[in-house]
């Protein structure tokens, strides 16, 4: 890839994703440079419908069926990333299933915007999040792919379903979407309109409660599979889940009341989850035992039997 290419995703990366800039920042640069294109590539599509204000939905679609036709090598790529990206998935191998099911899930953001059941959540994530992290896991090479791919799965739902929680106010202010699957608001006694009107109640509260348990399993089976990628990209993969996961601290911080304003991470927070995983990591190269010390997701008691150790226990 020319210089000029990766630069191109790079500057898209520090632009909207600064939380896993960080973390890109210490992987190999080999995996660094095909990960800023990815992201860059990501990024495009996701602005299609993300940022589509008065853009006709029609559009949208003959945009990202443009992108996809490119993303696919049957058409020429338009601009550095994509130029890029072509090159980065004839070398990899990425498959023509997961661009494919990448573009349809943003596809569906176009249509869709309550999902009734998790499990129509999860079927969304599995063409966004998920085919992400098998992107991902395809540019790292491990060895053991087959056995390192169901665990990028997890985790990079576990990355977006935190985006969800953590965006629920900008999603339904700034695009009238709701991610928090239906069956869990009704089950708390929360409705769409209390959302809409960024109504916090305890309510909201404990269906916060529940989605942001729900995740935390999800980076406990995402940070289990984080052994089996090469060693010089575990740690900023582990980085990379300890900063998205710290955003769970600030949430409980907030009393789940994610509708008044959207929890963010400093620059200062950030440094410190960096230098406390670093320095785990130096004293123990078990990626779950430092994500249990040092992250924001509670210790389990079994993982506490287990460990021998009382862990670190978050109380917000």
């Amino acid at each position: 890839m020319q210089q000029a290419h990766i630069d191109a995703g790079k500057a898209i990366q520090q632009r909207t994703g600064k939380t896993f800039y960080l973390a890109t920042k210490f992987l190999p640069e080999r995996v660094r440079h095909a990960t800023h294109v990815l992201y860059g590539f990501f990024r495009i599509a996701d602005e299609i419908v993300d940022d589509a204000d008065g853009v006709p939905p029609d559009q949208q679609r003959a945009e990202l069926e443009s992108l996809r036709a490119q993303a696919l090598g049957k058409a020429d790529p338009d601009g550095p990333v994509l130029e890029a990206f072509d090159e980065l998935r004839r070398e990899y191998g990425i498959a023509d299933d997961e661009i494919e099911s990448f573009v349809d899930a943003m596809q569906s953001d176009i249509d869709t915007d309550r999902y009734e059941t998790y499990d129509d959540l999860e079927t969304y994530m599995r063409g966004s999040a998920a085919a992400v992290g098998v992107m991902m896991t395809a540019i790292m090479d491990p060895d053991e792919r087959e056995a390192a791919l169901p665990h990028a799965v997890k985790l990079g739902e576990a990355f977006q379903m935190t985006n969800f929680l953590r965006d629920v106010r900008e999603d339904v202010v700034e695009r009238d979407r709701i991610y928090l699957p239906q069956e869990r608001l009704r089950k708390h006694g929360v409705s769409d309109a209390q959302i809409e009107r960024l109504e916090y109640s305890e309510s909201f509260a404990a269906a916060m409660a529940a989605e942001l348990k729900r995740t935390e399993e999800l980076y406990r089976e995402g940070v289990a599979g984080i052994r089996y990628l090469p060693a010089d990209c575990q740690l900023p993969v582990l980085l990379a889940a300890v900063l998205y996961a710290e955003h769970h601290t600030l949430i409980r911080a907030q009393d789940y009341d994610v509708l008044g304003r959207e929890p963010s991470l400093s620059t200062a927070r950030k440094l410190w989850c960096l230098v406390k995983t670093r320095w785990h990591w130096h004293r123990n190269r078990d990626p779950e035992a430092v994500f249990r010390r040092v992250s924001a997701v509670p210790v389990r008691d079994r993982d506490r039997r287990e460990s021998g150790h009382g862990g670190r226990v978050p109380t917000q």
